[in-house]
């Protein structure tokens, strides 16, 4: 089982969704997301987990390893809607990661500009549903 992904840019914060089972065999698929979101924005990213069905323990240090690779790149991650069946525990000398319980929420956290200046750009996999 894969993962789907769709990741956008609204007023300098970046959304990644991802859906599906984050598992061994699909961490690497969201490695490559990652990837794609370091290369095309700048601000501060939310992972929205809103529609993971589950991640094993692979797909946690996939979610870790994310967060690292993107405060090397000046970066911040967030998670939204973590899987019921399980906390990120990340090890001490990985950056904070604030969780959020849903999308709604992490996007409050964040002020927007108001200006209507930015228009959204948006990638994501053939098989993303929505």
């Amino acid at each position: 089982m894969t993962i789907e992904w769709r990741y956008r840019i609204e007023q300098d914060l970046g959304i990644l969704s991802v859906s599906g089972h984050l598992g061994p065999e699909a961490a690497h698929r969201f490695t490559g997301a990652v990837g794609w979101v370091v290369a095309r924005g700048t601000g501060p990213v939310v992972v929205d987990l809103t529609e993971l069905r589950g991640w094993s323990t692979e797909g946690q240090l996939a979610i870790v390893a994310a967060a690292r690779r993107l405060a090397d790149s000046g970066r911040a991650m967030e998670l939204a809607a973590i899987p019921p069946d399980g906390s990120l525990v990340p090890s001490g000398d990985c950056p904070a990661i604030p969780v959020h319980c849903d999308l709604p929420a992490a996007l409050a956290a964040h002020a927007p500009r108001g200006d209507g200046a930015d228009e959204p750009h948006e990638w994501r996999t053939e098989g993303w549903a929505g």
